[in-house]
Protein backbone atom coordinates (compact mmCIF):
# COMPACT_ATOMS: atom_id res chain seq x y z
CA UNK A 1 0.00 0.00 0.00
CA UNK A 2 1.18 3.61 -0.56
CA UNK A 3 1.11 5.91 1.84
CA UNK A 4 1.15 8.75 0.20
CA UNK A 5 -2.58 8.18 -1.32
CA UNK A 6 -5.04 10.49 -0.19
CA UNK A 7 -8.40 9.65 1.42
CA UNK A 8 -11.23 12.30 1.86
CA UNK A 9 -12.36 11.19 5.34
CA UNK A 10 -14.88 14.35 5.79
CA UNK A 11 -18.39 13.89 5.55
CA UNK A 12 -17.55 10.27 7.26
CA UNK A 13 -18.57 11.05 10.87
CA UNK A 14 -15.01 11.60 11.35
CA UNK A 15 -14.18 13.35 14.46
CA UNK A 16 -10.72 14.63 13.87
CA UNK A 17 -11.96 16.06 10.32
CA UNK A 18 -15.73 16.80 10.70
CA UNK A 19 -15.35 18.44 14.24
CA UNK A 20 -12.83 20.57 13.01
CA UNK A 21 -15.17 23.47 11.56
CA UNK A 22 -17.26 23.57 15.35
CA UNK A 23 -13.88 23.11 17.51
CA UNK A 24 -11.53 25.51 15.47
CA UNK A 25 -13.60 27.72 13.24
CA UNK A 26 -11.68 25.87 10.76
CA UNK A 27 -13.47 25.40 7.38
CA UNK A 28 -13.99 21.91 6.10
CA UNK A 29 -13.90 22.68 2.67
CA UNK A 30 -10.13 24.47 2.93
CA UNK A 31 -9.04 22.71 6.29
CA UNK A 32 -6.27 20.73 7.56
CA UNK A 33 -6.95 18.10 10.32
CA UNK A 34 -3.86 18.25 12.57
CA UNK A 35 -5.61 18.11 15.85
CA UNK A 36 -6.95 14.33 17.26
CA UNK A 37 -4.49 11.63 17.18
CA UNK A 38 -5.08 9.34 14.64
CA UNK A 39 -3.88 8.90 11.14
CA UNK A 40 -5.49 9.06 7.94
CA UNK A 41 -3.72 6.35 6.03
CA UNK A 42 -6.44 3.72 4.27
CA UNK A 43 -6.53 0.48 6.81
CA UNK A 44 -4.28 -1.94 5.24
CA UNK A 45 -5.70 -5.09 4.02
CA UNK A 46 -5.05 -7.35 6.54
CA UNK A 47 -7.34 -5.42 8.88
CA UNK A 48 -9.73 -5.19 6.17
CA UNK A 49 -9.77 -9.28 5.47
CA UNK A 50 -10.31 -9.15 9.39
CA UNK A 51 -13.57 -6.67 9.32
CA UNK A 52 -14.51 -8.50 5.70
CA UNK A 53 -14.40 -12.01 8.10
CA UNK A 54 -17.05 -10.62 11.01
CA UNK A 55 -19.30 -9.39 8.11
CA UNK A 56 -19.67 -12.42 6.18
CA UNK A 57 -20.65 -14.62 9.11
CA UNK A 58 -23.96 -12.52 8.95
CA UNK A 59 -24.78 -12.28 12.32
CA UNK A 60 -23.95 -10.00 15.18
CA UNK A 61 -24.78 -12.01 18.38
CA UNK A 62 -22.80 -12.32 21.50
CA UNK A 63 -19.39 -14.15 21.03
CA UNK A 64 -16.98 -15.95 22.99
CA UNK A 65 -13.42 -17.47 22.50
CA UNK A 66 -11.41 -14.71 24.07
CA UNK A 67 -8.45 -16.59 23.99
CA UNK A 68 -7.20 -15.74 20.78
CA UNK A 69 -7.48 -12.18 21.67
CA UNK A 70 -5.30 -12.42 25.18
CA UNK A 71 -3.02 -15.11 23.02
CA UNK A 72 -2.69 -12.25 20.34
CA UNK A 73 -1.53 -9.68 22.85
CA UNK A 74 1.03 -11.92 24.32
CA UNK A 75 2.40 -12.78 20.75
CA UNK A 76 2.81 -8.92 20.29
CA UNK A 77 3.85 -7.93 23.92
CA UNK A 78 6.69 -10.90 23.06
CA UNK A 79 8.19 -10.39 20.05
CA UNK A 80 7.88 -6.30 20.03
CA UNK A 81 8.84 -5.43 23.27
CA UNK A 82 10.29 -8.32 25.17
CA UNK A 83 7.78 -8.71 27.38
CA UNK A 84 6.36 -12.42 28.35
CA UNK A 85 2.46 -11.17 29.26
CA UNK A 86 0.99 -14.69 30.99
CA UNK A 87 -2.31 -14.11 29.03
CA UNK A 88 -4.13 -14.12 32.43
CA UNK A 89 -2.96 -11.27 33.40
CA UNK A 90 -4.58 -9.05 30.51
CA UNK A 91 -8.43 -7.35 30.80
CA UNK A 92 -10.09 -6.28 27.75
CA UNK A 93 -11.77 -2.64 27.94
CA UNK A 94 -13.53 -0.50 25.62
CA UNK A 95 -10.44 1.31 24.35
CA UNK A 96 -7.59 2.59 26.22
CA UNK A 97 -9.46 5.20 27.47
CA UNK A 98 -11.78 3.15 29.16
CA UNK A 99 -9.25 1.23 30.59
CA UNK A 100 -7.74 3.83 32.09
CA UNK A 101 -10.72 5.15 33.62
CA UNK A 102 -11.12 1.39 34.75
CA UNK A 103 -8.06 1.47 36.63
CA UNK A 104 -7.95 4.53 38.42
CA UNK A 105 -11.21 4.03 39.80
CA UNK A 106 -10.30 0.50 41.05
CA UNK A 107 -7.29 1.22 42.65
CA UNK A 108 -8.21 4.81 44.41
CA UNK A 109 -11.07 6.07 46.13
CA UNK A 110 -12.99 9.79 45.43
CA UNK A 111 -11.12 12.24 46.78
CA UNK A 112 -7.36 10.83 46.29
CA UNK A 113 -4.83 12.56 44.72
CA UNK A 114 -4.02 11.30 41.34
CA UNK A 115 -0.02 12.56 39.94
CA UNK A 116 0.72 13.38 36.71
CA UNK A 117 3.69 14.47 34.90
CA UNK A 118 2.16 18.16 33.01
CA UNK A 119 2.37 18.55 30.07
CA UNK A 120 0.42 15.41 29.05
CA UNK A 121 -2.36 13.66 27.21
CA UNK A 122 -5.46 15.80 28.11
CA UNK A 123 -7.87 12.69 28.89
CA UNK A 124 -5.55 12.24 31.77
CA UNK A 125 -6.99 15.11 33.81
CA UNK A 126 -10.26 14.55 32.47
CA UNK A 127 -10.58 11.09 33.69
CA UNK A 128 -8.84 11.90 36.87
CA UNK A 129 -11.52 14.66 37.89
CA UNK A 130 -14.57 13.06 35.85
CA UNK A 131 -13.82 10.33 39.10
CA UNK A 132 -14.34 13.00 41.83
CA UNK A 133 -10.31 12.52 41.91
CA UNK A 134 -7.58 15.19 42.08
CA UNK A 135 -4.79 15.99 39.96
CA UNK A 136 -1.38 16.70 41.19
CA UNK A 137 0.19 17.78 37.73
CA UNK A 138 4.11 17.59 38.14
CA UNK A 139 5.50 20.06 35.53
CA UNK A 140 8.30 18.55 33.10
CA UNK A 141 11.55 20.63 33.36
CA UNK A 142 13.98 20.15 30.06
CA UNK A 143 17.44 19.36 29.67
CA UNK A 144 19.92 20.94 26.81
CA UNK A 145 18.80 19.76 24.37
CA UNK A 146 15.24 20.70 25.10
CA UNK A 147 13.22 18.16 25.62
CA UNK A 148 11.45 16.92 28.12
CA UNK A 149 12.92 15.26 31.72
CA UNK A 150 11.63 14.17 35.43
CA UNK A 151 12.92 16.27 38.31
CA UNK A 152 12.35 14.10 41.07
CA UNK A 153 13.58 16.32 43.25
CA UNK A 154 11.45 19.26 42.33
CA UNK A 155 8.36 17.01 42.73
CA UNK A 156 9.21 15.64 46.39
CA UNK A 157 7.83 19.41 47.46
CA UNK A 158 5.08 18.64 45.49
CA UNK A 159 3.59 15.76 46.78
CA UNK A 160 0.44 16.43 49.06
CA UNK A 161 0.50 12.99 51.01
CA UNK A 162 -2.37 12.53 49.21
CA UNK A 163 -1.35 10.43 46.25
CA UNK A 164 -2.60 6.83 45.45
CA UNK A 165 -1.43 6.27 41.88
CA UNK A 166 1.21 7.97 39.70
CA UNK A 167 -0.18 7.77 35.92
CA UNK A 168 2.57 8.23 33.27
CA UNK A 169 2.64 8.18 29.96
CA UNK A 170 5.49 6.10 27.73
CA UNK A 171 6.42 7.43 25.24
CA UNK A 172 5.23 10.60 26.13
CA UNK A 173 2.13 12.04 24.78
CA UNK A 174 2.67 15.10 23.26
CA UNK A 175 6.48 15.14 23.20
CA UNK A 176 7.39 11.88 21.90
CA UNK A 177 9.94 11.33 24.49
CA UNK A 178 11.53 7.83 25.01
CA UNK A 179 11.95 7.25 28.99
CA UNK A 180 15.27 6.27 29.34
CA UNK A 181 16.41 3.21 31.82
CA UNK A 182 17.65 5.51 33.95
CA UNK A 183 14.95 7.44 34.35
CA UNK A 184 12.74 4.76 34.69
CA UNK A 185 14.46 3.37 37.29
CA UNK A 186 14.54 7.17 39.21
CA UNK A 187 10.60 6.79 38.29
CA UNK A 188 10.32 3.27 39.94
CA UNK A 189 12.09 4.66 43.34
CA UNK A 190 9.71 7.61 43.64
CA UNK A 191 7.13 5.60 43.53
CA UNK A 192 8.36 3.01 46.54
CA UNK A 193 9.60 5.93 48.06
CA UNK A 194 5.73 7.70 48.16
CA UNK A 195 3.79 4.56 48.39
CA UNK A 196 2.46 4.74 44.37
CA UNK A 197 0.81 2.30 42.15
CA UNK A 198 2.27 3.36 38.90
CA UNK A 199 -0.37 3.17 36.12
CA UNK A 200 1.79 3.45 32.78
CA UNK A 201 -0.02 4.07 29.28
CA UNK A 202 1.81 2.45 26.79
CA UNK A 203 -0.83 3.24 23.77
CA UNK A 204 2.52 5.12 21.53
CA UNK A 205 4.80 2.37 22.73
CA UNK A 206 4.92 0.96 18.61
CA UNK A 207 5.61 4.19 17.44
CA UNK A 208 9.75 4.61 17.63
CA UNK A 209 11.97 6.79 16.07
CA UNK A 210 15.16 4.70 14.34
CA UNK A 211 17.91 5.01 16.53
CA UNK A 212 15.85 4.65 19.95
CA UNK A 213 14.16 1.92 21.72
CA UNK A 214 10.79 1.90 24.01
CA UNK A 215 11.68 0.18 26.96
CA UNK A 216 8.62 -1.86 28.38
CA UNK A 217 7.74 -0.30 32.18
CA UNK A 218 6.95 -3.83 33.40
CA UNK A 219 10.92 -4.77 31.27
CA UNK A 220 12.58 -1.65 33.03
CA UNK A 221 11.43 -2.48 36.50
CA UNK A 222 10.56 -5.84 37.07
CA UNK A 223 10.78 -5.19 41.23
CA UNK A 224 7.72 -3.39 41.09
CA UNK A 225 5.38 -5.38 39.11
CA UNK A 226 3.23 -5.51 42.68
CA UNK A 227 2.41 -1.77 42.34
CA UNK A 228 2.04 -1.61 37.94
CA UNK A 229 -0.65 -1.55 35.85
CA UNK A 230 0.24 -0.86 32.01
CA UNK A 231 -2.91 0.13 29.63
CA UNK A 232 -2.22 -0.11 25.79
CA UNK A 233 -4.40 -0.68 22.91
CA UNK A 234 -3.60 -1.22 18.96
CA UNK A 235 -5.79 1.85 18.24
CA UNK A 236 -2.48 4.33 18.35
CA UNK A 237 -0.48 2.20 15.80
CA UNK A 238 -3.23 0.48 13.21
CA UNK A 239 -5.60 3.09 13.45
CA UNK A 240 -8.53 1.32 14.66
CA UNK A 241 -9.78 3.51 18.21
CA UNK A 242 -12.95 3.05 16.30
CA UNK A 243 -12.90 -0.21 17.44
CA UNK A 244 -13.36 0.92 20.83
CA UNK A 245 -11.25 -1.50 22.02
CA UNK A 246 -8.17 -1.52 24.54
CA UNK A 247 -6.11 -3.68 27.39
CA UNK A 248 -5.17 -3.56 30.75
CA UNK A 249 -2.41 -5.36 31.98
CA UNK A 250 -2.11 -6.25 36.15
CA UNK A 251 1.10 -8.60 36.72
CA UNK A 252 0.75 -8.35 40.26
CA UNK A 253 -1.21 -11.04 42.01
CA UNK A 254 -2.96 -8.83 44.85
CA UNK A 255 -3.12 -5.91 42.55
CA UNK A 256 -4.90 -8.34 39.66
CA UNK A 257 -7.62 -9.38 42.41
CA UNK A 258 -8.41 -6.11 43.01
CA UNK A 259 -8.74 -4.89 39.44
CA UNK A 260 -10.75 -8.04 38.64
CA UNK A 261 -13.46 -7.79 41.05
CA UNK A 262 -13.91 -3.76 40.55
CA UNK A 263 -13.78 -5.32 36.61
CA UNK A 264 -16.32 -7.74 37.44
CA UNK A 265 -18.75 -5.86 38.66
CA UNK A 266 -19.24 -4.25 35.27
CA UNK A 267 -20.07 -7.28 33.19
CA UNK A 268 -17.77 -5.78 30.53
CA UNK A 269 -18.51 -7.89 27.17
CA UNK A 270 -15.94 -6.78 24.73
CA UNK A 271 -16.44 -5.24 20.91
CA UNK A 272 -16.38 -7.74 18.66
CA UNK A 273 -15.10 -5.48 15.50
CA UNK A 274 -12.30 -4.27 18.49
CA UNK A 275 -11.09 -7.79 19.32
CA UNK A 276 -11.10 -8.59 15.61
CA UNK A 277 -8.98 -6.14 14.61
CA UNK A 278 -6.59 -6.07 17.75
CA UNK A 279 -6.20 -9.71 16.44
CA UNK A 280 -5.32 -9.56 12.64
CA UNK A 281 -3.01 -6.34 14.15
CA UNK A 282 -0.99 -8.47 16.27
CA UNK A 283 0.50 -10.71 13.89
CA UNK A 284 3.72 -11.17 11.42
CA UNK A 285 1.86 -9.08 9.27
CA UNK A 286 1.06 -6.49 11.27
CA UNK A 287 4.42 -6.14 12.65
CA UNK A 288 5.65 -5.58 9.03
CA UNK A 289 3.23 -2.93 8.61
CA UNK A 290 4.27 -0.89 11.19
CA UNK A 291 8.26 -1.26 10.26
CA UNK A 292 7.21 0.41 7.04
CA UNK A 293 4.64 2.86 8.62
CA UNK A 294 7.54 4.45 10.76
CA UNK A 295 9.98 5.59 8.38
CA UNK A 296 7.16 7.73 6.98
CA UNK A 297 6.04 9.12 9.88
CA UNK A 298 9.76 10.19 10.51
CA UNK A 299 9.48 11.91 6.96
CA UNK A 300 6.78 13.93 7.66
CA UNK A 301 8.67 15.10 11.24
CA UNK A 302 11.72 16.07 9.42
CA UNK A 303 10.02 17.64 6.38
CA UNK A 304 7.71 19.69 9.05
CA UNK A 305 11.10 20.36 11.39
CA UNK A 306 12.94 21.91 8.75
CA UNK A 307 10.16 23.96 7.73
CA UNK A 308 9.41 25.03 10.99
CA UNK A 309 12.97 25.90 12.37
CA UNK A 310 13.53 28.53 9.30
CA UNK A 311 10.75 30.64 11.55
CA UNK A 312 12.24 32.56 13.88
CA UNK A 313 10.90 31.76 17.48
CA UNK A 314 8.85 28.67 16.82
CA UNK A 315 10.69 25.97 18.28
CA UNK A 316 10.00 22.30 17.76
CA UNK A 317 10.77 19.89 20.49
CA UNK A 318 13.08 16.93 19.48
CA UNK A 319 10.83 13.43 19.07
CA UNK A 320 11.93 10.21 19.67
CA UNK A 321 8.77 8.60 19.07
CA UNK A 322 4.58 9.05 18.05
CA UNK A 323 3.28 11.13 15.10
CA UNK A 324 2.60 13.71 17.29
CA UNK A 325 5.03 17.07 16.95
CA UNK A 326 4.91 19.41 19.86
CA UNK A 327 5.69 23.03 19.01
CA UNK A 328 6.20 26.17 21.23
CA UNK A 329 5.25 29.82 20.06
CA UNK A 330 6.34 31.27 23.05
CA UNK A 331 9.94 33.03 22.04
CA UNK A 332 7.71 34.28 18.66
CA UNK A 333 6.59 37.15 20.86
CA UNK A 334 3.03 36.87 19.46
CA UNK A 335 0.40 35.96 22.22
CA UNK A 336 -1.36 32.37 21.91
CA UNK A 337 -4.53 34.07 20.97
CA UNK A 338 -2.85 35.61 17.86
CA UNK A 339 -0.69 32.24 17.27
CA UNK A 340 -4.21 30.52 17.19
CA UNK A 341 -5.71 33.18 14.79
CA UNK A 342 -3.16 32.82 12.90
CA UNK A 343 -3.00 28.75 12.30
CA UNK A 344 -6.65 28.32 13.03
CA UNK A 345 -8.39 31.27 10.85
CA UNK A 346 -5.53 32.26 8.44
CA UNK A 347 -3.43 28.75 7.83
CA UNK A 348 -7.16 26.95 8.28
CA UNK A 349 -5.04 24.33 10.14
CA UNK A 350 -6.98 23.17 13.15
CA UNK A 351 -4.01 21.94 15.69
CA UNK A 352 -4.22 20.71 19.58
CA UNK A 353 -3.77 23.82 22.20
CA UNK A 354 -1.46 23.22 24.47
CA UNK A 355 -3.03 24.49 27.48
CA UNK A 356 -5.63 21.40 27.02
CA UNK A 357 -2.50 19.49 28.35
CA UNK A 358 -2.04 21.18 31.61
CA UNK A 359 0.66 22.91 32.99
CA UNK A 360 3.46 23.45 30.83
CA UNK A 361 1.59 23.82 27.52
CA UNK A 362 0.48 27.32 27.23
CA UNK A 363 2.52 28.27 24.60
CA UNK A 364 2.39 25.10 22.52
CA UNK A 365 0.51 23.83 19.59
CA UNK A 366 0.24 19.88 18.75
CA UNK A 367 0.24 18.77 15.07
CA UNK A 368 -0.62 15.24 14.19
CA UNK A 369 2.08 14.23 11.10
CA UNK A 370 0.35 11.27 10.96
CA UNK A 371 -1.07 11.68 7.37
CA UNK A 372 -0.21 11.81 3.88
CA UNK A 373 2.91 13.72 2.61
CA UNK A 374 1.20 16.42 0.24
CA UNK A 375 -0.82 17.52 3.57
CA UNK A 376 2.14 17.98 5.19
CA UNK A 377 4.00 19.92 2.36
CA UNK A 378 1.07 21.91 2.23
CA UNK A 379 1.01 22.93 6.24
CA UNK A 380 4.18 23.36 6.23
CA UNK A 381 3.60 26.25 3.55
CA UNK A 382 0.82 27.34 5.07
CA UNK A 383 2.47 28.06 8.59
CA UNK A 384 5.58 29.97 6.72
CA UNK A 385 3.36 32.09 4.77
CA UNK A 386 1.28 33.19 7.90
CA UNK A 387 4.47 33.24 9.93
CA UNK A 388 6.15 35.29 7.29
CA UNK A 389 6.52 38.66 9.00
CA UNK A 390 9.07 36.59 11.74
CA UNK A 391 11.57 36.86 9.47
CA UNK A 392 11.47 40.78 8.95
Amino acid sequence: MSFDHVINRIGTNSSKWDLMERAFGVPADDGIAMWIADMDFAAPDFLQRATQGLIEKANYGYFCGLESFHEAVHWWMDNRHGWSVDPNWTFITYGLGHGIATALQAFSERGDHIATFTPVYHEFQAKIERGGRVNTQLPLAKDEAGRYVMDFDAYDALMTGKERILLISTPHNPAGRVWSQEELNELGAFCEKHDLILIADEVHHDLVFSGNKHIATAVALPDLLDRMVITTAASKTFNVAGGRCGCVIVPGEKLRATFRAFYNSFDINPNALGVELTKAAYTPEGAAWVDKLMPYIEENCRIFKTALDLLPGVEFMPMQSTYLAWVNFEATGLSMDEVHDRVYKQAHIAATPGKNLGTGGETYLRFNMGTQRARITEATSRLTDVFSDLNS
